[in-house]
Order: C-alpha cells, then sequence, then structure tokens
C-alpha cells in the first residue's frame, strides 16, 4: 500500500517511457514559479508542499531517483532546483539519497516497495544526526522497536519514508526505513534558524516503533560502506552550486539595472565571482562523473571531498561579491539576495566541510596528483 500522506496529493505524471530529458525541460519550466514561492515559505516556514507536489507530478520523483538519468542529468535536476530554492533542493537531494540506499542495499521485497513508492509520488528522506544517547534498537513487549529521536530531520512530519540510523544492542549501527510522515511524532519549534526555513528540520521522536524484517535495510555498517558514502556527497555539492548560482544571477541583474552604471571595480568583483562559480560547476561535473562510475575508489572520495571545498569556496565568494557589489540593500529582508545568501550560508556548514578539505588535503598530499591522471 502507498503511504497515506499521498492518498491526498494529485497523482504524478505517467513517467514510466519519459525520458530524464523530457522530465529536466519541465523542470526548467516549473522553476521561476518555484523560485517565486521561496520569500512566502521563508515569511511563514512552512514545508514546501506545493514545490513537492510540483516535482511529483512532472515525474522527477520518480525518474531522477531511479537508474535512467546520466550522473550529468542528475547533477543538472539538482543544481536547477537548488537554484530556485535551496530548501526544496535539500529535500529533492534527499529523497534521491533515501532512494539510492535501498535500491543499493534493499532486499527484493524492499526494492518491489520502492519501486511502487515512486511510482506513487512518495518521497524519501535520509536521517541519521541525533541528540545523545542515539536512536537505538531495543527489545520491546512483541518485539524490538526504536528508542531515540533523530534531529535536524529534513522534512520531519511529513516525508513519507526516511531512512534512518540507529544502534544496535551489539553496537553495530543498522538502517531502518521509517514512517516520517507522523506529524504527532515531528517537533520543527526548535528549527529557529536564519536560512534553509522550510526543511523543517526538526526532532522526530522514534520511541517505539517496531523494527520489522521488512524495516531494516541492508547489513551493519553499510550506511557509512565506501565509496558510496563519502564519494555520494557531490550529490548535495550540485545544490548548492545552484544556491550559489542563484546569487550570482541577482547580482548580475542588479548591476545591469544600476542607474549610474556599472565602474571598474564592479566588473572586477563581478568577474572574480563568475570564476569562482564556473570553476564549482566544472568540480561538480568532474565530481558527478567520477564517483557514478562503476570503477569508483579512494581516489574519487579525495576528488568528491575536495569538491566540497571549492563548492564552498565559491559559495563565499559569491556572499561576499553580493554584500560589496549591492550594498546595503542585500541586507533588507524583502530582497531576493538577502534570502538566497541566509540560505546557502546555513547550507554551506553541513556537514562538517572543514573535515572534509582536510581529508583530501590529505589524499593530495599522499599522491602527487599533477603527475597521477587519475587522482588529478
Amino acid at each position: 500500500m502507498p503511504p497515506a500522506a499521498l492518498a491526498l496529493a494529485s497523482p504524478p505524471a505517467r513517467t514510466r517511457d519519459v525520458t530524464p530529458a523530457v522530465v529536466l525541460e519541465r523542470l526548467r519550466a516549473a522553476l521561476p514559479a518555484m523560485a517565486g514561492r521561496a520569500a512566502i515559505l521563508d515569511q511563514q516556514p512552512s514545508f514546501p508542499s506545493e514545490d513537492i507536489a510540483v516535482l511529483r507530478h512532472i515525474g522527477a520523483l520518480e525518474v531522477f531517483a531511479g537508474d535512467a538519468p546520466t550522473p550529468l542529468q542528475l547533477m543538472e535536476a539538482l543544481r536547477l532546483v537548488g537554484r530556485a530554492n535551496l530548501s526544496v533542493g535539500r529535500l529533492f537531494e534527499g529523497h534521491i539519497n533515501g532512494a539510492k540506499l535501498v535500491s543499493w542495499y534493499g532486499d527484493d521485497f524492499q526494492r518491489r516497495r520502492l519501486a511502487q513508492d515512486l511510482e506513487n509520488g512518495a518521497l524519501y528522506g535520509v536521517w541519521n544526526t541525533e541528540p545523545n544517547p542515539g536512536a537505538r534498537i531495543i527489545r520491546g513487549g512483541k518485539g524490538p522497536i526504536l528508542a531515540g529521536y533523530k534531529c535536524f530531520a529534513s522534512g520531519a512530519g511529513h516525508v513519507d519514508r526516511a531512512i534512518i540510523t540507529a544502534l544496535e544492542a551489539s553496537g553495530a549501527r543498522r538502517m531502518v526505513v521509517v514512517d516520517g510522515a507522523d506529524a504527532a511524532r515531528a517537533d520543527p519549534t526548535g528549527w529557529k534558524v536564519r536560512g534553509m526555513k522550510a526543511t523543517l528540520s526538526g526532532l522526530y521522536n522514534l520511541s517505539a516503533i517496531p523494527v520489522t524484517r521488512e524495516a531494516l535495510l541492508g547489513e551493519a555498517g553499510d550506511y557509512e560502506r565506501e565509496p558510496r558514502f563519502s564519494a555520494g556527497a557531490w550529490r548535495f555539492t550540485a545544490v548548492q552550486l545552484g544556491g550559489a548560482e542563484r546569487i550570482l544571477g541577482l547580482i548580475r541583474d542588479h548591476l545591469t539595472a544600476a542607474t549610474a552604471g556599472v565602474h571598474m571595480v564592479q566588473r572586477a568583483r563581478f568577474a572574480g565571482a563568475v570564476a569562482a562559480t564556473r570553476s564549482a560547476w566544472l568540480w561538480v561535473r568532474e565530481a558527478a562523473l567520477r564517483a557514478e562510475a562503476p570503477n569508483a575508489g579512494p581516489d574519487e572520495i579525495a576528488l568528491v571531498l575536495m569538491t566540497r571545498g571549492v563548492v564552498e569556496r565559491a559559495g563565499l565568494d559569491v556572499m561576499e561579491a553580493a554584500a560589496r557589489l549591492v550594498g546595503t540593500r542585500a541586507f533588507f529582508m524583502e530582497c531576493p539576495i538577502d534570502l538566497a545568501c541566509r540560505d546557502l550560508a546555513l547550507y554551506l556548514r553541513q556537514p562538517g566541510p572543514d573535515k572534509a578539505l582536510d581529508r583530501a588535503a590529505e589524499a593530495f598530499l599522499e599522491r602527487d596528483a599533477w603527475s597521477d591522471d587519475r587522482l588529478w
């Protein structure tokens, strides 16, 4: 049976015979309206139900969570949604991540259920972060149950199926598929942030949820199994890149509309922002191709980790350019640059960017990247 939340949703477009290229065209057409709704979702923080319904209806939730798209098509979809609204992009990327985990590690039943869920327009998510003492699998009266909470749970109370991690009594970490749409278990009140408000990344109470055989996903350690765990981070860099491109476009709009004209220093600052963003695009593109290759390994992990640092630096550079080139107007709440910068500033903080860059630097120091074509 499909998740109960789907009963009220508009039925998705038939996507079985629709190519990723067709869905990308539908997505491009839907993005202006999605970008236009971002300010309302920020001012009155609420889950972007309309935007998720659009992604469902045009087939993006089904097609881009499957095997049909090429790495570059998937990159384009993530980047475009991130450019329209980073909160929606975060949810979209989490959906793809969750579907991939089931596809990689699920048994026949779980993969069949995934296919049915995607056809019905279900939204998946992945929740790993947790407050102490963490999510646990404990003994209940009728079998194993969950205990504990997840925090920073994007879409808590709205995601149809969430992939969570929990510790068994042995200390092994397992993935469990749970219903993430139970509003009574969700507490968004602690998500008091300046950006990414519409993700509603609050607490989710896992207490007493049964852990059936069908709910257990994969084996112990599969969630962090390499190279998929670290190399898969390229997907959220694509969303972040879209956020940086959004700011760059808004800067250009401001400069081209300036009645006083644009002087040399402004053009130089703008050129630097363009170069940083385009360089990040090239890194993300290479990371997508390499990370999704069948022979991906430690070198691809190093490349993706370095890509995270490149995208972060580009995002910071573009936000600084916005402050300098637009000035005080960029900080007014009704200015779209303000929202775009607040969202990107928060998204770039997750998860552990300094640790990722340090791991990348170690790998590039250990190997001569300039004489080793594979690493470079």
